[in-house]
């Protein structure tokens, strides 16, 4: 443990989470990224059209994700899951039956380690901010990890894919109701696909994907 560094946050005023600059929970500049439009990610789940999503993972976001999901920032669930909800709103698709919005789960020691649960506060936040403008969504907790994953950070596609098969469950009454399914960053989108096919085995329609930000895909030279 840093002690200089905890008794440097505790005294002085929150900083952004982005540049660490400004005193201020996100600066302008940084929260910029999550108020753009939602648009197509490039990736397409197995299964799944491209999830909606509203910026790229990159650059201050990066390091914002990492402060909210791993160093405690909580009150960045609410810019979080605002840009959520723009992303999840163009995922909606018209029907008679109220969606449902699920989350990818996360594994319970990485719940318990952070101290909290990242994507399901930011898919509240994201479903207050959609009800409170007249759309009538609700977050259910529908899915978790049967079996414990591999970190996926450095895995192929393919291993990704092979990871993550079986790996997710559904729980409780989905057959029939309309889903968009979400998480934080699509990278491969394996993720997105092993909680579609969980879903869809309970007879849940996923009928979009929402997601707050897409790893770029970068050119090689």
């Amino acid at each position: 443990m840093n002690v200089l560094s905890d008794l440097i946050e505790f005294f002085l005023p929150e900083r952004c989470a982005g540049c660490g600059l400004v005193p201020a929970l996100l600066c302008e500049g940084c929260a910029k990224p999550l108020r753009g439009p939602a648009r197509p990610a490039r990736t397409a789940p197995a299964g799944l059209p491209p999830p909606w999503t509203v910026a790229a993972y990159e650059g201050p976001l990066r390091t914002i994700l990492g402060a909210y999901k791993e160093r405690g920032r909580t009150a960045l669930a609410v810019p979080l899951g605002e840009a959520l909800a723009t992303a999840v709103r163009a995922a909606l698709t018209p029907g008679p039956d109220p969606p449902l919005v699920v989350w990818v789960p996360s594994g319970r020691r990485a719940v318990r380690r952070r101290g909290h649960d990242p994507l399901r506060g930011a898919v509240e936040a994201a479903v207050r901010r959609l009800r409170g403008t007249g759309v009538p969504v609700t977050a259910v907790d529908a899915l978790r990890q049967r079996r414990r994953v591999a970190d996926q950070v450095g895995l192929s596609v393919a291993q990704r894919a092979a990871n993550l098969a079986g790996a997710v469950e559904a729980r409780g009454m989905l057959a029939g109701r309309p889903v968009v399914l979400v998480d934080d960053v699509v990278t491969t989108g394996a993720s997105l696909a092993e909680a579609a096919r969980a879903l869809r085995a309970a007879g849940a329609h996923v009928t979009g994907a929402a997601t707050i930000a897409a790893t770029p895909r970068h050119r090689a030279r």
